[in-house]
């Protein structure tokens, strides 16, 4: 193949199209060249490498993936050959004045960094991208050069005279020039690093010195004479001293690391090119060979003639992105023979990509990737499964360990509960031990300060003031603690919703029609749903949460993020009504004060503000408050900055400027800067915006109630506790369709959390905190969906960056309880900083309400099917539901969707249907339930759940018809005893499948769990053909 050939290759990462390239002139051959130093035979095996069924023709004519997983699969007998992480770093020889040396060009960890002479700097990670011509160069390389295994080197010169010694017994290297050539390789090294530490050149220079440096820079080009090289410090030298190295590179360097060198470059003592590829049995520190002060285990050399610098720093890169490679740099730690090392070069050349030239531009770097997937495929062939896995009975066992299933005995799922989160309980506090936590709190402390303060006004004028802001923060004062430290999932937030806040009302206005005590009342229909919710708990009812698909989830969460955005801007809509932009004449002026000689025009320019620090006086029927046009306008921009800045401080963690952890604590603390900023901004500006109101005592709001409800009234027939059960049914039905859906979003899977659910547990300690509240007279708290959301993103934990290049990847979530009783505990205390309070404008809080709204749909597949309606095609993400499914089904199922989150907003926008809202989300599993009808199976778990019972009678129903026929068939056609075959059928875009195994004459064991109905009836029709 042509030296000039631009075809290019990135390797590694992604599911790439397989391309082969070959050149059909010179085939591959595994033919390896006799009289290396090669590593000895095992003893145990009588000079053979394998002990399977595989012979060394076998081996040959194998594919390289298969020899691979081989090579891979044989046990590790000693520690020797176990893989560890690996730091590549190339150098290449050069002249450096009078002095020649090996230089630094180019390192690996994950991906390659090349020095950039221009700018005397480090590269930007980037992934690598080599010339295919570089890599079978490489492969020739490695089949005629020198390959030395497990050699027994402590120094540089050791490793030197051995490979000189291997080279002139090959008859590779003519022993005349034996001692150049290892005077060549200890030469010392010299490191990026080191030179960033030289004294740089002055700007201004004579023309006399670029001269000189233009042609010290030619001899820099031209390869070492055969002069006598004085060596100032060997690597054996330097090998007795303390290794110097890069000491903040190496906090990047993975524990347990070994190094590969790969050394390159030209001599014009060398006639042909010398090659040999060495593997240390134990890794050591080669003096300075490494800049960074990690053992080496891998060496590379390429020496040859002058005139081909170009080619060989390119076979370099090939080599060093080999080891870099995770597949090849663990056969390489595994290698016994030279074929073995020819088979990792195969495989790699296998899974490249190639890119043809004239599509793409080879000098621009490729960004590494936001996620490399996993290469464990490469490593071991397909298992084929022992038995099929019945998906139901897979399910079915995921349910029972998230406590979703029904134990048949009374309180078992609450008992599962206590002993599932029991081992955790102590790590829920020393979990919370980090910075994130702290932000976390201060965040949502202000989060649900608002809605709770918003709800007890709203609160107060729906029941006669007999409950109102202060008994708002008592009750979140007492669930928060309590729920905090017994709940079983204390990510979940406790908080005040609409539907309670209509119930409320409803109850109100009846008992004022009938004549009744409100709040005994009140307190007979807590008393209910506490018990109703206890028996619920003890018949294991929460089970029942299975059948909560994301389809209603989504929904319900999506519903309650769009009113969080549209209650912010309706609030800040609401004080341009107060407090219009557009006012009449305001009645107040400045006059100078009594004597003054100055005129009524020149303290007329004087503000409200300002006319009496000048002595002045104000005059007219206004001047008592201050003026108002610009409240408004100022509210929107106390609104509009805290959420632009909460949202972009929020995103700082992935910008480029300061160090990582400055960047971690700026974006933690992200609404905690907006909130202060915005409030700082308004009291420099003096604007006359609304405050924040806080109880400054603590006692009830009405001074005709106490802190304990009387169960009995005067004004109360004797059988109103028996027939408050009516309405105690459908706030049970309320209260547990909010409580159990907000619970299944914060348990969702791609949180990765890792403590386990609690939902029968939860349920239990929602009940006697509603028992509590009713004889308190306090406002019922429950899960709070958009609060909850924003507590787990706010807790989210990703892995620390350590390699150059490497993206951060999401590791799940701080899973703790002392933020969620901080959050209460500090609610409880705001009482006592009213004063600080006061000073925090409400459109700031509303920004806040802005930002949690938008936040929680980040992440909500229904949003992202909305927003990719309006997309043309060319433009849409590639997700991976859009891959698999029709994005004409996408669309219905997004439309149908949409359809019943507009029903849910409409009827719980009438205060007349609004009661209705909880069991309108019942109505959306039926509805949900009846899309198996217009959507296959498959289509469904793509962009839904299975529902279980569903899943249940298809798959049996199923798999009674396929047994039937399958018996038939068996009867008139015997396979022969003890057969074993394997029938697979895969749907385009998909990865299930229908398999049969046949286990013995006349039986095959079928799964039919990922396949569709249609499916399943075209091979049931072949089957009867």
């Amino acid at each position: 193949m042509p030296q000039q050939a631009q075809l290019k290759h990135i390797h590694g990462h992604g599911r790439l199209p397989r391309v082969i390239a070959t050149d059909s002139s010179r085939p591959w051959t595994m033919n390896s060249s006799s009289g290396d130093d090669e590593a000895p035979k095992d003893p145990r095996t009588g000079g053979e490498d394998f002990t399977q069924q595989f012979t060394e023709n076998d081996f040959e004519v194998t594919p390289p993936a298969q020899r691979v997983q081989f090579i891979l699969g044989e046990d590790v007998d000693d520690g020797t050959h176990v893989s560890h992480p690996l730091f590549s770093e190339m150098g290449m020889l050069v002249k450096e004045g009078d002095e020649i040396e090996w230089k630094e060009t180019a390192r690996w960890i994950k991906f390659e960094e090349d020095v950039e002479e221009g700018g005397n700097r480090w590269s930007k990670p980037h992934v690598a991208t080599l010339s295919l011509h570089s890599l079978f160069e490489l492969r020739r390389l490695l089949v005629n050069g020198s390959v030395m295994l497990d050699m027994e080197a402590h120094n540089l010169e050791v490793m030197a005279d051995l490979v000189c010694d291997h080279m002139v017994s090959a008859g590779a290297l003519p022993p005349g020039v034996k001692d150049k050539v290892k005077d060549a390789l200890l030469r010392r090294h010299r490191h990026q690093h080191e030179y960033a530490k030289k004294t740089r050149l002055p700007i201004i220079r004579s023309l006399a010195d670029m001269r000189n440096h233009s042609s010290s820079k030619k001899d820099m080009v031209k390869s070492p004479s055969n002069q006598s090289m004085a060596r100032p410090g060997s690597g054996s030298e330097l090998s007795e001293q303390q290794h110097k190295g890069n000491t903040h590179f190496m906090r990047k360097i993975p524990p347990g690391a070994e190094a590969s060198n790969i050394l390159v470059g030209e001599v014009d003592f060398l006639e042909r090119t010398l090659s040999c590829f060495i593997r240390l049995s134990q890794a050591v520190v080669l003096g300075d060979l490494t800049e960074v002060p990690v053992p080496t285990r891998f060496v590379f050399i390429l020496l040859g003639p002058p005139g081909s610098q170009s080619n060989f720093h390119e076979i370099g890169r090939a080599m060093a992105t080999l080891m870099s490679d995770e597949i090849f740099h663990e056969v390489a730690y595994r290698a016994r023979k030279r074929d073995h090392l020819l088979s990792g070069v195969d495989e790699f050349l296998d899974a490249v990509t190639v890119l043809p030239p004239g599509e793409w531009d080879p000098t621009i770097r490729i960004e590494p990737p936001a996620a490399v997937p996993s290469q464990e495929v490469r490593k071991r062939p397909p298992e084929l499964p022992k038995e099929e896995v019945d998906e139901e009975e897979e399910e079915a066992r995921l349910r029972e360990e998230n406590g979703l299933s029904r134990t048949g005995r009374l309180f078992g799922g609450l008992i599962n509960d206590i002993k599932r989160k029991a081992p955790w309980y102590i790590s829920d506090y020393k979990d919370a031990l980090s910075m994130q936590c702290i932000a976390s709190w201060i965040f949502l402390y202000f989060a649900c300060l608002s809605p709770i303060i918003t709800f007890g006004g709203l609160l107060a004028e729906a029941t006669g003031k007999h409950m109102a802001a202060m008994e708002s923060l008592v009750s979140g004062f007492v669930c928060g603690m309590g729920y905090g430290f017994f709940s079983g999932q204390p990510l979940t937030i406790l908080g005040s919703t609409g539907p309670v806040l209509v119930f409320e009302s409803i109850i109100y206005e009846f008992c004022l029609k009938m004549g009744w005590e409100y709040m005994t009342f009140r307190f007979w229909i807590g008393m209910w749903v506490a018990g109703i919710c206890i028996v619920l708990t003890a018949i294991d009812a929460s089970a029942l949460v299975c059948y909560i698909t994301r389809f209603t989830e989504e929904n319900f969460a999506t519903l309650i993020a769009f009113i969080f955005i549209y209650k912010a801007i309706e609030n800040v809509m609401v004080i341009g009504k107060n407090f219009p932009v557009n006012q009449g004449i305001y009645d107040c002026i400045c006059t100078p004060p009594i004597g003054s000689n100055a005129s009524v025009i020149d303290y007329a320019k004087y503000n409200w503000d300002y006319c009496e620090s000048y002595n002045g006086t104000l005059v007219g029927g206004d001047c008592g408050k201050p003026p108002t046009e610009n409240v408004f306008l100022m509210s929107v921009v106390l609104c509009a900055g805290t959420f632009i800045i909460s949202t972009l401080l929020k995103e700082f963690k992935n910008a480029l400027f300061f160090p990582s952890i400055v960047r971690q604590y700026i974006s933690d603390f992200s609404v905690l800067i907006a909130i202060f900023a915005m409030s700082f901004f308004d009291y420099s500006l003096g604007v006359p915006t609304q405050k924040l109101e806080v109880p400054n005592e603590l006692k009830p709001t009405l001074s005709t109630r106490g802190w304990l409800i009387p169960p009995f009234s005067e004004r109360n027939p004797w059988w109103s506790p028996i027939i408050a059960v009516f309405p105690a049914l459908l706030g049970t039905i309320l209260i547990f369709m909010d409580q159990q859906i907000t619970a299944v979003i914060v348990n969702r899977k791609e949180n990765k959390l890792k403590k386990g659910c609690g939902y029968h547990l939860d349920l239990f300690i929602l009940s006697i905190l509603i028992a509590i509240c009713s004889m308190m007279g306090l406002p019922w708290f429950v899960a709070a969906t958009v609060l909850s959301i924003n507590h787990v993103n706010s807790l989210k934990l990703e892995s620390e960056c350590s390699a150059p290049g490497e993206k951060p990847q999401f590791l799940g979530v701080r899973e703790q309880r002392v933020t969620h009783i901080m959050i209460f505990l500090t609610i409880g205390g705001s009482v006592l900083l009213t004063p600080l309070l006061g000073h925090i404008p409400m459109p700031v809080l509303f920004g806040v309400f802005l930002y949690m709204g938008v936040a929680s749909l980040k992440g909500l597949q229904f949003f992202d099917r909305i927003l990719i309606m309006f997309m043309p095609a060319k433009y849409q993400p590639d997700y991976m539901f859009l891959r698999q499914v029709p994005i004409k089904r996408v669309h219905l199922f997004t439309i149908i969707q949409l359809a019943c989150l507009i029903i849910l907003w409409l009827i719980k926008s009438f205060s007349q249907t609004s009661i209705l809202f909880p069991l309108m989300l019942v109505v959306m599993i039926g509805i949900r339930k009846a899309l198996d009808l217009v959507f296959t199976r498959r289509e469904l778990k793509i962009l839904d759940d299975i529902m279980p019972e569903m899943t249940k009678r298809a798959a049996a129903d199923d798999l009674h018809k396929l047994d039937a026929e399958v018996g038939l068939l068996a009867r008139i056609f015997p396979w022969g005893k003890g057969s074993r075959g394997r029938v697979v059928t895969k749907p385009p875009g998909s990865d299930s499948a229908i398999a049969g195994e046949a286990v013995g004459p006349g039986l095959i064991s079928c799964t039919t769990s990922n396949a569709n109905e249609k499916e399943f009836e075209a091979q049931s029709s072949l089957l009867k053909k």
